[in-house]
């Protein structure tokens, strides 16, 4: 047997998803498959092989059960005693409400990995409805319609 390699001139193709009213943990799991290329047959895991991913209505998605409130997010400044904490509810609220979903799919990548750093560059959240990737001609996905799970009735 051998072991197949992708091509290193990978075609990337640009995805457009609509985030609203979806589950968070759902969307990110879809996003972070897309960015490493797990979705295509030549998925090679030292490649790029990945799509660019727009998601727009970022700020319109939606966390099961108590999560909302009890989910807690720490970080640390580095000095001494500066752990620092917050909700997905004061994420979404606040000024970037699109770094909720970009905090869970940056999570799901592996760690440490410059090839992980570069295919999470090639993801594009937006608060809004509107993107200024309309050039790219990017083909919408309709994460809704893929499982009756994938969104939440509010």
């Amino acid at each position: 047997m051998k072991t197949y390699n992708a091509p290193a001139d990978v075609e990337n193709k640009w995805v457009v998803i609509d985030a609203e009213g979806a589950v968070v943990g759902r969307l990110a799991s879809y996003i972070a498959k897309r960015l490493r290329g797990k979705h295509r047959a030549d998925f090679t895991p030292h490649i790029d092989t990945g799509d660019h991913v727009v998601v727009i209505n970022a700020d319109k998605v939606v966390f099961t059960g108590n999560k909302l409130r009890d989910k807690v997010y720490y970080r640390h400044t580095g000095h001494p005693g500066g752990i620092k904490s917050t909700t997905p509810e004061k994420i979404l609220n606040g000024r970037f409400p699109e770094r909720a979903l970009e905090l869970a799919v940056k999570r799901m990548m592996p760690r440490e990995s410059s090839l992980a750093r570069k295919q999470l560059s090639k993801l594009r959240i937006y608060a809004g409805n509107e993107h200024p990737h309309e050039a790219q001609a990017p083909e919408a996905v309709d994460f809704a319609a893929m499982n009756t799970k994938n969104t939440k009735l509010v």
